[in-house]
């Protein structure tokens, strides 16, 4: 049974809703950690709704902290239970994205997933395996989860920029070659990379421009 993830929205600036972008925050955080983003965003991209859920899952002993399934190695969990909760929450956002574009009256290419951390490994996890491909995947500071699976689990290619700081002490920043190799052996052709500078666990302005001019130029918003 799905769950119902709770999501805070900004609205477009010029009022019309062409195109949505969707935040998907990383571990322990909550959909207002990236929501803010949508004000510098929202400037350039003045069609756009930006919408931002909660993962499913609270943590214990971390108010507001929500995960979108467990990590073995910060929490003690099995494999298994990982698995299992990986599958739990790609249901969960799965049905979030399907209503969100019934209720906006918006195609999947009109759509954008912003993911950060866990939120972007959940993001490369499930856009692939959709239906219908979205305009494009906004990766900041994750991986790939489950590369052996990806090319036989693979149902379409949307575009995917991977960005992430070379001083990371969080997520190594070498995952992301891993993930461009991954991608593009499993058929991708649309892979753009970028490393910040000097940039930690984090968004740095520069990843940030070059995430607007993909989402403007790569996805039509």
């Amino acid at each position: 049974m799905t769950r119902v993830l709770t999501a805070g929205r900004k609205e477009p600036v010029s009022g019309e809703t062409r195109s949505v972008v969707v935040f998907l925050h990383g571990y322990g955080a909550n959909g207002a950690d990236l929501l803010g983003l949508a004000d510098v965003l929202g400037e350039h991209l003045p069609d756009t709704l930006f919408v931002a859920p909660d993962a499913p899952e609270s943590i214990a002993g971390l108010p507001n902290g929500y995960q979108w399934f467990p990590i073995p190695w910060l929490d003690g969990s099995s494999e298994e239970e990982a698995e299992r909760g990986l599958q739990a929450a790609s249901d969960d956002l799965n049905a979030f994205l399907d209503a969100l574009l019934v209720d906006e009256d918006l195609l999947p290419e009109q759509m954008v997933l912003f993911g950060f951390s866990q939120g972007t490994m959940i993001s490369l996890h499930v856009a692939p395996r959709r239906e219908d491909p979205v305009a494009g995947i906004v990766a900041f500071s994750g991986r790939l989860l489950s590369p052996e699976t990806l090319a036989d689990e693979t149902r379409v290619r949307p575009p995917v920029l991977l960005v992430h700081g070379d001083a990371d002490d969080v997520v190594p920043v070498q995952s992301l070659p891993a993930a461009a190799e991954a991608l593009q052996e499993a058929g991708w052709q649309d892979v753009f990379a970028h490393i910040m500078k000097g940039t930690a666990h984090g968004i740095a302005p520069d990843g940030l421009s070059v995430a607007l001019a993909f989402m403007r130029d790569k996805c039509g918003l």
